[in-house]
């Protein structure tokens, strides 16, 4: 991850390959945004001017890269951002903006090695945005890419340099012994940090990512974190009765795993369960996926990523709340011993459920870890999972859908998804919609009615959660694998979308504000 840096110095003072300022939407043309005041000074006030001679408009997205001016300051290259609108004189920018700008711009300085970013930073709240989108915005996946072409000879240095991330970044105007600024820069370096370690395991290839492989890189960040852990392999499964796990795994050479990991604090008055869906490869099974839908299944285990990377997060800060994760860890295959549509699992719960749908396999994993965790008797659950495509079309691929089975909780979460800066809608869950789940042979079959997918899906899973206890359902389907071009600071594969409003509700429970 990139070296971050705060800094009171001008932006001219910066000794950096270029420095990044921001530019906004005015009623006459592009305004320079505040932070970049010593700019527009060394061009003379006309900066504003030569961006608008350039075509810059101040859009949201938009970049313009021009060369400093002779002896105005000390990095060669300035990079002007569009923020969008100018906001009133009694406004601010916002943070959402902020992110997504910084993000861009950090995206755009790929392969350079320094960049004073002079945004607007009033406050720490907008010193933690800027420094988010700009970690977030500089992330990349080179594990899997070669020092050498197809022909067998070394790529070029520009090669290499385009997918380099930007290696160290400079924060002009956030005040280093300023407490609330440094504690909020130090938080958005451990959210950027967990967040590039969901990243890192969706884009990871399913043959290098299976269930025992996603397992042992559990281990090792508890270990290196001080979390508790508890993994148990098809043997402790079948023992246990976890008949959702094991009927999702059992097509697979590679067998399931559930992983609990927990991090505590001595002075913790609430506890929260996490649950994750882990499917490490989705083929659909014996219900096989069709041509074309089988080529980004790695993604399947995103919620997993999530949970894990949260939990890691309220470690890694310090969060005086109980945050327990759970990991249903699969891979659904197809072949001679895999689940067939017609089958009955007897779950952890003890309830029976008719699979109809072998490709309805992630609320199978999610219903064992559900009964689970329901068992140690938290505040609240959150579950995160990548679960319908009906999700998708309801909501499109950057917005994740809330279910709830209490309506004040679901709005929380949707507050505290906008909050952190992540699309969410609440979504519900009508009761008609559960007659279509009921089966002649066993309690629940896997699927319903096919209009509204999305939510009969949570409605099978609260068939699983304890009345007394309060819960959510994250169906991230959409925004948590890219396939699109990267924008601001959401690059193209997977994203970690969850680990920030996942830890959002660790810290609101940690502060007594949830609960």
């Amino acid at each position: 991850m990139s070296a971050l840096t705060l800094s009171t110095s001008s932006a001219t003072a910066q000794r950096a390959d270029v420095v990044v300022i921001g530019v906004a939407k005015g009623a006459k043309g592009p305004v320079v945004a505040l932070g970049g005041e010593s700019v527009d000074k060394a061009y003379g006030g006309k900066l504003a001017a030569t961006l608008d001679a350039l075509g810059a408009a101040g859009s949201e997205g938009e970049t313009t890269k021009l060369p400093a001016p002779d002896g105005g300051l000390k990095a060669p290259v300035v990079l002007a951002v569009g923020l969008g609108e100018a906001p009133g004189k009694a406004e601010s920018y916002d943070l959402e903006t902020l992110r997504r700008a910084a993000g861009t711009a950090a995206r755009a300085l790929s392969g350079t090695k320094k960049a004073a970013f002079a945004l607007p930073v009033e406050d720490a709240a907008a010193v933690a945005a800027v420094t988010e989108g700009a970690l977030l915005g500089s992330y990349s996946f080179t594990t899997y890419r070669s020092d050498s072409d197809a022909k067998g000879g070394k790529r070029s240095a520009k090669d290499k340099g385009a997918s380099a991330p930007l290696a160290e970044i400079v924060l002009v105007g956030a005040k280093p012994r300023d407490k609330a600024h440094k504690a909020a820069a130090e938080r958005a370096e451990v959210l950027a940090a967990e967040v590039a370690r969901a990243r890192d395991l969706i884009n990871t290839p399913s043959n290098d990512l299976t269930p025992i492989a996603f397992a042992d890189h559990v281990r090792e960040a508890a270990k290196q974190h001080s979390l508790n852990i508890e993994v148990m392999d098809e043997a402790a499964l079948a023992k246990g009765g976890y008949g959702g796990i094991l009927g999702v795994g059992q097509g697979s050479d590679n067998p399931p795993r559930l992983v609990r990991i927990g991090h505590t604090h001595p002075k913790a008055k609430k506890t929260i369960a996490l649950v994750g869906k882990g499917i490490t490869y989705d083929s659909g099974g014996i219900s096989l996926k069709p041509a074309g839908h089988n080529e980004t299944m790695k993604c399947d285990m995103s919620g997993a990523a999530a949970v894990f990377a949260a939990v890691v997060s309220a470690a890694r800060l310090g969060l005086r709340v109980n945050v327990t994760g759970w990991l249903a860890l699969a891979e659904n295959m197809p072949s001679g011993s895999a689940t067939r549509p017609g089958d009955v699992l007897s779950m952890y719960s003890g309830k029976t459920v008719e699979v109809l749908n072998t490709d309805a396999e992630g609320r199978l994993v999610l219903a064992d870890a559900l009964t689970r965790a329901c068992e140690e008797s938290p505040d609240a659950i959150v579950d995160v999972a990548t679960l319908t495509g009906a999700m998708v079309l309801a909501l499109g691929n950057r917005t994740f859908g809330v279910l709830s089975n209490d309506d004040a909780f679901r709005t929380t979460v949707h507050e505290l998804a906008e909050e952190a800066g992540e699309a969410s809608w609440p979504m519900p869950m009508p009761t008609h919609l559960r007659k279509g789940m009921e089966s002649p042979v066993a309690d629940i079959a896997n699927i319903g009615e096919r209009p509204g997918g999305g939510l009969v899906a949570g409605l099978f899973l609260k068939e699983f959660v304890d009345e007394d206890v309060v819960w959510a359902h994250l169906d991230i389907a959409g925004p948590a694998f890219n396939e699109a071009g990267p924008f601001g600071y959401t690059p193209k594969g997977g994203t970690g979308s969850g680990v920030r409003t996942l830890v959002r509700l660790a810290e609101r429970t940690a502060a007594g504000d949830i609960g």
